[in-house]
């Protein structure tokens, strides 16, 4: 087949997906302050049952970090009507199957069960924001877990403690400075009162939105949910007023050690918006740009060419209040960090100097709307996006039209993105270091 008709064919392709990508929903608010949406797809018979909170690990006072990681575990516990540790059985025996995550922003939990038990899925998260039980034995089990996770995923995990040093390095005054996870030594001084107090402020309706999507009738379903969240006393409202930051106007040099590594690291960071500002969405460009594929400009040039990285890449991590943007590099042999991160910069003051080319800018922009459409190609992700854009973004209709955000977004505007965030005064570069670890 000639070459120019399949591009056009797959293009055509392409744009006949996303414009049969459109995700219908309908939004309403009970009087309690939940917000509620509703996604109708009846051709498989499964329901997604979602409730997200908006608090995550920056919602902590000093002292008293990770909170919210630890009330995703606490909140499995049990409830009033649900046994403790039954909870996980119950889903499991109804041919369920859910879990739990969360962010320095938000919480969220989700179900996803066969839709002849969408009452259950309903019934069970009406339960954990209604009759959560909260007791001591409950702390002390789930401050076990916590731990045994902390261990696992990041005291001995090889790098995995480079989140909580860029944290750490970006921010000064802003709780990002903390690990979502938090620091043990406040879990363990946490009191009973304290986990009451928490959860009586955060977990309440009007600061969560329920997401029910997939094989539903609408009308059976407001009325479940009437009967199972109308009750829920509504909370008092949630304020928010965390300390700005400087900006960062010369570069920082910090060293940090992992004892569970051989091979050192190179990060290179800059603080930059939050995820609402347009300007995110460009870096989120940017960063597809330079290292998302083996033809990208950073991999191409220093893993393939130049044989400088086992691994590099530009990773923006999307934020509610403010982002990071990190360049990540592993060296190759006696390759220097100094000669990753001066490497690294040739490529970024490019985007920051020049237009990247029309071919590079549309292969971009294809690679963006095939991942837009991937992110809808399921109920469940359909549900996490509903939630995800009404919380956090303030507009459940991006599902449909943040593609169009991306489309908007010129050569010119990506250059002065990087000309406003990516400048050598404005970033802190970290050694990344092997440590050896303490005899015994």
């Amino acid at each position: 087949m000639n070459g120019k008709f399949l591009l056009a064919v797959c293009t055509l392709l392409m744009a006949t997906q996303i414009g049969a990508q459109e995700v219908a929903y309908e939004e309403y608010d009970l009087d309690n302050g939940l917000h509620v949406i509703l996604h109708q797809d009846n051709t498989a018979p499964l329901v997604t049952t979602s409730v997200m909170y908006h608090v995550g690990g920056k919602d902590r006072t000093e002292g008293r970090t990770g909170f919210a990681h630890f009330f995703e575990h606490l909140l499995f516990e049990g409830t009033k009507n649900i046994e403790r540790g039954k909870w996980f059985e119950i889903v499991s025996s109804n041919g369920g199957r859910n879990n739990a995550n969360t962010s320095q922003d938000r919480t969220y939990y989700y179900e996803v069960f066969p839709s002849n038990n969408l009452k259950l899925g309903l019934w069970l998260e009406s339960e954990r924001m209604l009759h959560p039980v909260i007791d001591q034995k409950g702390i002390d089990t789930q401050n076990e877990v916590v731990k045994e996770e902390k261990r696992l995923r990041y005291d001995n995990s090889p790098y995995g403690q480079i989140l909580p040093v860029v944290g750490k390095s970006l921010f000064k005054n802003h709780p990002y400075k903390d690990p979502n996870i938090g620091y043990m030594e406040d879990l363990d001084a946490a009191t009973l009162e304290d986990v009451i107090a928490y959860n009586k402020k955060y977990y309440v309706p009007n600061n969560a939105v329920l997401v029910v999507a997939g094989d539903i009738n609408i009308g059976e379903t407001k009325k479940i949910i009437q009967d199972y969240f109308a009750p829920i006393p509504k909370g008092a409202t949630v304020t928010r007023n965390y300390p700005l930051e400087d900006p960062i106007t010369t570069e920082v040099e910090t060293v940090a050690y992992d004892p569970n590594i051989q091979i050192p690291a190179t990060i290179v960071a800059y603080r930059t918006p939050g995820f609402q500002e347009r300007d995110a969405y460009v870096l989120e460009m940017i960063s597809s740009y330079l290292s998302d594929g083996k033809s990208s400009k950073l991999y191409k040039k220093m893993v393939d060419e130049q044989k400088q990285a086992l691994q590099i890449g530009a990773f923006n991590i999307a934020q509610e209040d403010y982002g990071m943007y990190l360049i990540f590099g592993l060296p190759v042999g006696d390759t220097s960090l100094d000669v990753l991160v001066s490497e690294a910069e040739e490529e970024i003051a490019k985007v920051r100097t020049d237009l990247i080319s029309e071919k590079d800018y549309q292969k971009l922009q294809n690679k963006i709307e095939n991942n837009f459409v991937n992110s809808n190609s399921s109920v469940e992700g359909i549900a996490g996006s509903l939630a995800t854009n009404y919380l956090l973004y303030g507009d459940t209709s991006l599902i449909n039209k943040e593609i169009e955000i991306y489309r908007s977004i010129t050569r010119e505007e990506m250059k002065a993105v990087a000309n406003k965030y990516l400048n050598p005064n404005q970033r802190v570069v970290i050694d990344y270091l092997p440590e050896e670890k303490p005899a015994n």
